[in-house]
């Protein structure tokens, strides 16, 4: 079993890395694999609204994202980490994610997933909030820890020494595992996941 994990920071080593550090360790001693990736600060192009991805799965714009989508398909778990940057996750995140789940929801659908937000002092509620909403959207369960997923620093030292945040982080992780191997046991067993219905869309405005 693996779990893809997705540093939304501008910092590639910074604080949101030292928060995704310790759930993948705790993550790995549980025996789950782990892969990285990390969204950058190159300039990240945002949803279009062409539809193209509604055909192929895959979104018109070759870049990290199409990436992403091809790792989870091969990946059982997704957490995604994020800087605070006004009380919402990072531009970086924000439209990484709306990209990847427009464009690969079917390769996410029913995979466990978790979100984690790392911030100095406040607004971590709010990022945390936005991205558990494209898990729920996607039919991902949502992965729940001792705590909301909130690690709080201004640096990478700082992050390691919150106690209750790195204990959350293992809580976490050590939640996840045992949810993945709860599904595969169920998969085991002959219990698959639901058939989608084909969608109903109602618009208030006729």
């Amino acid at each position: 079993m693996k779990v893809l994990l997705i540093n939304c920071s501008p910092h590639a080593h910074g604080c949101t890395d030292a928060a995704l550090t310790a759930a993948e360790t705790a993550l790995r001693d549980g025996g789950i694999d782990t892969i990285r990736y990390w969204t950058g600060t190159d300039p990240i192009q945002p949803c279009t609204a062409c539809g193209g991805c509604g055909k192929t799965g895959r979104c018109v714009h070759e870049d990290g994202v199409n990436k992403v989508i091809g790792y989870m398909a091969e990946c059982d778990g997704l957490i995604v980490g994020t800087p605070v940057h006004y009380a919402a996750p990072s531009g970086a995140a924000s439209v990484f994610l709306d990209r990847l789940f427009f464009a690969g929801g079917a390769v996410l659908r029913h995979k466990p997933a978790a979100g984690i937000a790392v911030c100095r002092r406040a607004g971590a509620t709010g990022a945390f909030d936005d991205l558990n909403k494209y898990f729920t959207i996607a039919q991902m369960p949502v992965v729940s820890s001792q705590y909301w997923n909130m690690v709080f620093g201004t640096t990478p030292e700082e992050i390691r020494r919150d106690a209750e945040g790195m204990q959350t982080m293992r809580t976490l992780a050590r939640n996840m595992t045992w949810l993945l191997k709860c599904i595969d046991a169920g998969r085991a067993a002959g219990i698959l996941p639901p058939e989608p219905e084909k969608q109903i869309r109602t618009n208030f405005i006729r």
